[in-house]
């Protein structure tokens, strides 16, 4: 993520994804935006769009939902993406003009703080909202991008035990070195922060949402084309590779022994040559009032 378009000053999480996340993201762009895309292919599949509607993409990253929000909403539609990692929004920029869409804009932003002027008919949001850094206000800023009687929906991870593609490498890697610490670098409330749907409820009741839902979706993710890039996709990111990044030299002096112990578990998962594992989010969808 990047500096926000306000000139206010990035936060510390927004400067980590900059200069320490959005490389190891790239690296492993296929497994996070096809891999993974299972849990926004479903809801989009169920979706329906207004011909012409305006879309707020919230943590659009590489711009593939944004582009197909914009084939959803047509030609008189428009659709704002926005990410703060200038890195993930060049490449959509790319996406997007490769693929001739024209009715997409991609801007470098920090959701709580951006100046929305109201006038979006949807809001969508695949993995970005469970990372934000104060997430009422980031809501009642979402809030207020949206028209009367506008629509949010947003997909988050569940808790890490229905996750056994980042809950299983995060054992097998604990099994070597301690958990991180208090001071540790990290992108946010992290990837399970909105797991709870009691108090996503309250978060959203808190920030003026009404008519909230929760959609349990349970499927397969692929996490590697081969089990030696799985591990690496696992020792780069997600839960075991944040545990691997803040040991430092202890995890390297460690790294064949946790290498090793990471291909033999997830050697079982292998399917024609890939490594699927199971996994569970949440739909969530909430509404703006027609008033207020």
């Amino acid at each position: 993520m990047s500096p926000s378009s306000t000139s206010q000053p990035a936060s510390e999480y927004v400067e980590f994804w900059n200069d320490t996340l959005a490389d190891k993201f790239n690296r492993f762009q296929d497994i996070l935006m096809n891999g993974l895309s299972y849990h926004s292919r479903v809801p989009l599949e169920d979706l329906e769009v207004a011909p012409g509607a305006r879309i707020l993409d919230v943590g659009c990253g590489w711009g593939d939902t944004a582009i197909q929000l914009a084939g959803m909403t047509g030609p008189e539609g428009e659709v704002l993406g926005i990410d703060c990692v200038d890195a993930f929004l060049e490449d959509a920029r790319r996406r997007a003009a490769e693929a001739g869409v024209s009715n997409v804009r991609f801007e470098v932003a920090d959701v709580e703080r951006y100046p929305f002027q109201g006038d979006f008919d949807l809001c969508f949001s695949r993995f970005g909202m469970m990372f934000f850094e104060h997430p009422v206000p980031a809501m009642r800023n979402i809030f207020r991008a949206l028209k009367p009687g506008g629509e949010l929906m947003f997909i988050v991870w569940r808790d890490i035990e229905a996750n056994p593609w980042l809950g299983l490498p995060k054992q097998v890697v604990l099994d070597f070195l301690p958990p991180p610490g208090e001071e540790a670098r990290t992108c946010g409330p992290g990837p399970f922060s909105m797991a709870n749907p009691e108090v996503v409820r309250q978060q959203l009741e808190s920030a003026g949402f009404e008519d909230i839902g929760f959609d349990r979706n349970d499927g397969p993710v692929e996490v590697g084309r081969s089990v030696e890039e799985a591990m690496r996709f696992q020792l780069a990111l997600g839960p075991a590779g944040e545990v691997f990044r803040e040991a430092g030299e202890l995890a390297e002096r460690q790294r064949p022994e946790i290498e090793a112990a990471l291909r033999e578990a997830l050697a079982p998962f292998e399917r024609d040559g890939r490594i699927v594992m199971g996994s569970s989010s949440w739909t969530i969808v909430a509404r703006r009032p027609e008033s207020g």
